[in-house]
């Protein structure tokens, strides 16, 4: 538990930064002490979300709209009472005609997004090479975000809203409001790391708070909320990504008068569930006559999967 003591007699007592697990490639849960406001918190980098933005080679604010999804995702999974995923996913008339990011129960961790090069580069002359807004990138469309559990036996479930706002995070809490009406506060950030030789790497970080309903326990919730959205709104995006800041420091920063109770930090891995026998299925459900004309003149049928690039290649006859 990350606490401080407010008694002006007693000294401030160091975070422990180690609370959160060393480095990235984490999410966890916190709740603000004696107050009705509950949070998560996430960082992502060499394990997760590097290989997943490296391994399609997309333009640079596209990279950064697509870590900033991943991040959401990540985010919205440590609040899964089963096993099972969340998918945000966004479909529109821009540049970005869909954009997938998928988080696990399990920890893992995947997403990719569709791109219009022609439409993509038009807006990158018009920007002058400034990052387009969420409009920009999607264009007209909707934002959904799918909770689907593993058990066969339970529903899944799914909520839609329009496309609006500057940022994904806009975009977030609109959704957040209008699907769950729970007042909540959405900070997501991504940053490109240079390093000497030239070499890059992807790293992004987010968090949120949410108001927790009122009770006779509890008694008004506003008065809490109104203080640690406050604080929240305060946080810068390096924050939120400067691996020198552990995100424990920062919970500390922001919520030391009051201290803040974090739950065990989950892994995070960069992980794919696609296989050959669900290819296989997929590829099963198509007409004969369409399967026969994709295979190739030694017959055989070669697919790749969209989310990690794997090549797969089937003979004819084993579909």
């Amino acid at each position: 538990m990350l606490t401080h003591d407010s008694s002006p007699d007693m000294p401030k007592t160091p975070v422990p930064h180690d609370l959160l697990g060393a480095g990235d490639d984490f999410v966890a849960t916190f709740q603000i002490e004696d107050t009705s406001v509950r949070g998560r918190i996430a960082r992502l980098g060499d394990g997760v979300l590097d290989p997943i933005l490296k391994r399609h080679a997309y333009p640079r604010w596209a990279a950064y709209l697509l870590g900033e999804a991943v991040t959401l995702a990540v985010l919205v999974s440590a609040s899964l009472k089963f096993d099972g995923k969340v998918m945000v996913q966004a479909q529109g008339e821009g540049p970005v005609s869909l954009m997938v990011a998928e988080a696990r129960s399990d920890g893992g961790v995947r997403g990719y997004l569709r791109l219009n090069k022609e439409k993509w580069d038009f807006v990158d002359r018009v920007n002058k090479g400034q990052r387009p807004h969420i409009p920009q990138a999607l264009g007209r469309g909707v934002m959904a975000l799918l909770l689907q559990p593993n058990d066969p036996n339970q529903q899944p479930w799914q909520s839609m809203v329009p496309i609006e706002g500057a940022t994904l995070s806009d975009c977030a809490q609109m959704w957040f409001s209008q699907s769950e009406q729970v007042p909540t506060r959405v900070k997501l950030a991504v940053a490109e790391i240079s390093e000497p030789g030239g070499t890059k790497r992807w790293r992004s970080g987010g968090a949120l708070i949410q108001q927790v309903a009122g009770d006779d326990a509890r008694g008004a919730t506003d008065e809490p909320w109104d203080n640690a959205r406050h604080l929240f709104d305060t946080i810068e995006d390096i924050e939120l990504v400067d691996p020198d800041v552990p995100s424990a420091t920062l919970l500390f920063r922001l919520f030391h008068e009051t201290g803040v109770r974090i739950e065990p930090p989950k892994a995070l891995t960069d992980k794919c569930t696609c296989s050959d026998e669900k290819l296989l299925d997929t590829l099963r459900q198509m007409p004969r006559d369409e399967i026969m004309s994709l295979a190739e003149a030694d017959g055989a049928i070669t697919a790749d999967c969209q989310f990690c690039g794997r090549l797969y290649r089937f003979p004819v006859d084993a579909i």
